[in-house]
């Protein structure tokens, strides 16, 4: 397969449709933490707000300035991660990495969607901004139970 005929499959219909309704896009007030992630390569950056409740994120909001890879998964991050805790954005964090770098399967439930990045296993230049969304929210989360311990 020639590299065009990948990078055709790469930016698929569906990547480019979820690419074009990203939930949450804006910005929260009085966020309980705010986390911007920026990708060296591209300069892809994800600025994530989000507020938590007994663990669980309860609001979220995120400016996404990437690539159509970065917003398709920021637009599936977008779409479940109200209701998630600090253990299952790290676990979804953590499954999406080895999707793309260790050829493990994609993400459980409820980031399952994530899947239709398969493609950019071979496209290691673009894994960063894939793991814009989810760094983001994983470091907030982080710096979010940090506060609460403190």
């Amino acid at each position: 397969m020639s590299s065009e005929t990948d990078l055709i499959k790469l930016y698929s219909s569906r990547i480019l449709a979820l690419a074009a309704d990203i939930p949450h896009l804006e910005r929260l007030e009085n966020a309980d933490a705010t986390v911007k992630k920026r990708s060296p390569l591209c300069g892809s950056t994800v600025t994530v707000d989000l507020k938590v409740e007994d663990g669980k994120i309860t609001d979220f909001g995120q400016d996404v300035k990437a690539c159509a890879l970065g917003q398709a998964a920021a637009a599936v991050v977008g779409e479940n991660i109200i209701g998630c805790s600090l253990d299952d954005v790290q676990t979804a964090r953590d499954q999406l990495k080895a999707m793309l770098t260790e050829g493990a399967p994609p993400p459980a439930a409820p980031f399952q969607e994530l899947e239709v990045l398969l493609p950019a296993r071979e496209f290691k230049n673009r894994h960063a901004s894939i793991m814009l969304a989810l760094d983001a929210t994983l470091e907030a989360m982080e710096l979010q139970a940090k506060e609460n311990c403190a």
